[in-house]
């Protein structure tokens, strides 16, 4: 049984040594476009992966992996999963281990890290004020973990997902997310949740900037082939990797081939980090469709959710 799961496992991950999709070339076929002329985002999209966010230390001078490093993380990462299939690794984390869903295989390009920019692959450093902030979080969690349910953190409490973003970023599980499009709205639906992300592109103005949101105040537009999305009015409850509420976020999603959709992120916080910094994540269509399914047929359909955006815009115009 080791044997044949390990050898399952390599030769499914090895698709990853294959080069970048003709999609992602200079001069490629722009994407399949929907009845009104918008490329088309939607589908179902896997955003699993073994490739870090980081690029560790040991790999500091090495941007890209040779084909025998990427088959050699591959063999390692499906050996650790066969061991931890047969029982035969003492610590069964949170949860049994068949519940979670790391990545098994590498990026396309053999990335040694997600972080694009800066060159060297890690997040830039904490400003001085980034750090007073960090030393202070650490230092309320010592001497105030559960006072109240304040305390825990808001995904502990679901109230966001760990890894749903925005931006996205590949976790334990639940690395799934839905593209619903229509000519003025495009919701983004994350497995983990159930949360929906509803970004207008009609050109409206951010929310005043004294009117902050879990999640910021999503707002879209066409740049050619690609989706950007500028998220702004984060609450200080919520944070990326420690940034604060004057986080400018800006994401783009675009469609490379029929199977993968490029998921690019940018995190421009002055008063956080010394520099922004950059994430590429290629997503892979989802064979699965049960979630499809779900998204199409339960309480998630496209009707209902720009149902319930509208009665919040109503409501919200009225509380002004």
């Amino acid at each position: 049984m080791r044997s044949s799961l390990r050898t399952a496992l390599i030769v499914t991950a090895m698709v990853s040594l294959v080069p970048l999709p003709a999609g992602a070339q200079e001069g490629a076929p722009a994407a399949p476009r929907t009845s009104w002329g918008a490329p088309d985002l939607q589908g179902v999209w896997d955003f699993r992966t073994a490739t870090p966010l980081e690029r560790p230390e040991e790999l500091a001078d090495i941007d890209v992996l040779t084909d025998e490093q990427a088959a050699e993380v591959i063999e390692r990462l499906a050996e650790r999963w066969t061991r931890l299939a047969e029982g035969s690794e003492s610590d069964p984390g949170a949860y049994n281990q068949f519940w979670f869903d790391y990545g098994t295989s590498v990026t396309d390009d053999r990335r040694t890290s997600l972080v694009v920019d800066p060159p060297n692959g890690r997040i830039p450093a904490l400003t001085a004020d980034g750090e007073a902030r960090a030393a202070a979080r650490r230092d309320r969690r010592r001497d105030h973990p559960a006072d109240s349910w304040e305390d825990r953190g808001i995904a502990e409490r679901c109230i966001l997902g760990f890894n749903a973003g925005p931006p996205m970023e590949s976790s334990a599980y639940n690395n799934i997310m839905q593209v619903f499009q229509t000519p003025d709205h495009v919701v983004i639906l994350n497995e983990m949740v159930n949360d929906s992300r509803i970004v207008p592109l009609d050109g409206r103005p951010h929310l005043p900037g004294d009117v902050e949101q879990w999640r910021g105040d999503s707002r879209g537009r066409w740049e050619g082939e690609t989706l950007v999305i500028e998220t702004t009015n984060f609450t200080a409850k919520t944070s990326v990797r420690g940034s604060g509420p004057g986080l400018n976020l800006v994401e783009r999603l675009t469609r490379v081939d029929d199977g993968t959709l490029l998921y690019e992120y940018t995190v421009d916080d002055a008063a956080t980090f010394e520099r922004p910094w950059s994430v590429a994540m290629p997503m892979k269509r989802s064979a699965d469709p049960v979630f499809e399914y779900a998204c199409h047929e339960g309480n998630y359909g496209m009707e209902g959710i720009l149902a319930g955006a509208r009665a919040d815009e109503r409501e919200a115009a009225e509380a002004r």
